[in-house]
């Protein structure tokens, strides 16, 4: 017979199993892996100058490093569905535009993700697009451009990083305004988009302040305003709408950050706070300031939530009003 005190020994040893496994069971304390940073266009346009800034200070502020994936193509749209899919555990993470949040999915309602698909975390950065010609137009102002692009309708070629990017419904928004037409040419990323204009193959383009402003520097664009209604102080000397003839124009725009639809809030918390301490850096905000582009971040995860559904329906009003289509 079993006696009574080896029958507690064989009771306790089971307990003890069935705790421990049950703490070997405990998922490991996020993060305890790198994370991986999702950006929509190629490298060297705005998206990827504005990911690599921030990216050492994000990773440090998280305890891992962050690896900065590069996925252009289709209007940014390919990063965003990679990272609605994946697994919502703080480990892919997404850099996106109006673009992929609005745009998008008012363009091209067969896409695969929706932006219910993706959890805003926070707004990271706000600036202008800078309105830039090749140096060898002959054009020096806004009027000028008005002027050529009136005398040769669609005669004018202008890139962009991708069909329903900033550029191209900033350069939509300038053919309403302004009554003219020009030809739109798209690219897998501003830095592309900005070597067409420099080759010549394009004459213009709506940039991000990242991917324009060294080459307006170097004299090898000429930039003519921001695409600010008033004159910015990231751009300091360039005109504003207003002041270059156009009071109706205003254009911003914004990066921010996202995670997958069904993250614990404890890691989107996690993922928020240091989000604002890396963008906090007095050396990621100076880099970003020297090409035209301002930390700015949102109070809350909530409140940026709010602050998008205002701006979706600023974008969903302009690709409809400017016939803004799929290419």
């Amino acid at each position: 017979m079993i006696s009574r005190r080896s029958l507690v020994r064989s009771v306790a040893a089971a307990a003890f199993g069935v705790a421990g496994c049950a703490a070997i069971a405990q998922p490991a304390p996020y993060p305890s892996k790198p994370v991986r940073l999702v950006i929509g266009f190629a490298p060297g346009g705005a998206a990827d100058y504005v990911a690599r800034a921030m990216s050492d200070a994000f990773g440090k502020a998280l305890g891992q490093p962050v690896v900065v994936d590069n996925k252009p193509g289709n209007g940014s749209s390919i990063a965003a569905d990679i990272v609605a899919h994946a697994a919502p555990d703080g480990y892919t993470l997404l850099i996106a535009s109006p673009s992929s949040i609005s745009v998008n999915p008012a363009l091209n309602p067969k896409l695969s993700y929706t932006p219910r698909d993706l959890l805003p975390v926070t707004r990271i950065t706000t600036s202008p697009l800078v309105l830039a010609v090749n140096a060898s137009t002959g054009i020096h102002s806004v009027a000028d451009l008005v002027a050529a692009a009136k005398k040769d309708p669609g005669k004018l070629n202008y890139s962009t990083s991708g069909n329903g990017s900033a550029p191209h419904l900033g350069a939509a928004l300038f053919s309403q305004v302004t009554g003219t037409e020009m030809t739109h040419i798209p690219f897998r990323g501003g830095s592309l988009a900005i070597q067409s204009v420099l080759a010549g193959d394009t004459q213009l383009t709506f940039g991000t302040s990242p991917s324009v402003l060294p080459m307006v520097s170097g004299g090898r664009l000429r930039a003519l305003a921001v695409s600010t209604r008033e004159r910015s102080p990231l751009v300091p000397g360039l005109p504003g709408m207003r002041e270059a003839g156009l009071p109706d124009y205003n254009l911003e725009f914004w990066y921010g950050m996202f995670v997958p639809a069904g993250t614990p809030p404890a890691i989107v918390r996690k993922v928020y706070d240091a989000t604002i301490a890396a963008m906090q850096q007095p050396s990621v905000k100076a880099s970003l300031a020297r090409d035209g582009t301002e930390v700015s971040v949102s109070e809350s995860p909530e409140q940026f939530g709010s602050f998008l559904a205002e701006d979706g329906r600023f974008w969903v009003k302009l690709v409809k009003s400017a016939n803004v289509k799929v290419e």
